[in-house]
């Protein structure tokens, strides 16, 4: 028997469970696995073999890091990939960490829709992470635009890198 343990916020725990159990189910015969979750937010996952644990690891971080269950679970499929990008190694204070969020997520959520958008990666913003998933190659461009707002740069600037980065990839 392997297991893993991993920790996801307290007010995240409800949305893995999910009504009567159901999302905490499907999860588990998805990926062949037996999910301990406790009320503050600790997931232990244990499975015959240890490739099942690998398999459900991204899935409940990225239910975690704010995603729906539905698109967490895209994750099962080999061509996606969750990312993590750390919005406090681009802050300087605490201040900075909140204008930084505020940036990413733009105002009524404008920035990061254009995100999904332009690049078709899902986009979470939660706490002090960023999260994408989404197919690899169109993360690593997701991430580099990110990235590149978390630094400054301006948002139309991005918007038309990610635009010319796709139009460099279909030639």
């Amino acid at each position: 028997m392997f297991s893993q343990e991993l920790k996801i916020p307290q007010e995240r725990v409800a949305i893995l469970i999910g009504k009567k159990g159901q999302t905490k189910r499907l999860l588990e015969r998805k990926t062949k696995t037996k999910l301990l979750i406790s009320p503050e937010g600790s997931v232990l996952i244990s499975s015959e073999e240890n490739i099942h644990c690998f398999d459900a690891l991204p899935i409940i971080n990225a239910v975690g890091r704010g995603f729906n269950p539905e698109v967490a679970l895209m994750l099962l499929d080999e061509k996606f990939s969750f990312e993590l990008i750390q919005i406090k190694d681009f802050a300087k204070n605490d201040h900075d960490l909140i204008r930084l969020r505020s940036r990413t997520i733009g105002t009524n959520g404008k920035a990061r829709m254009m995100l999904e958008k332009l690049t078709g990666v899902f986009v979470s913003v939660y706490g002090k992470t960023v999260a994408l998933i989404g197919k690899v190659e169109d993360n690593e461009l997701a991430r580099r635009a990110v990235e590149k707002l978390l630094k400054g740069a301006p948002h139309g600037n991005v918007y038309k890198y990610i635009e010319l980065q796709k139009r460099e990839a279909l030639m």
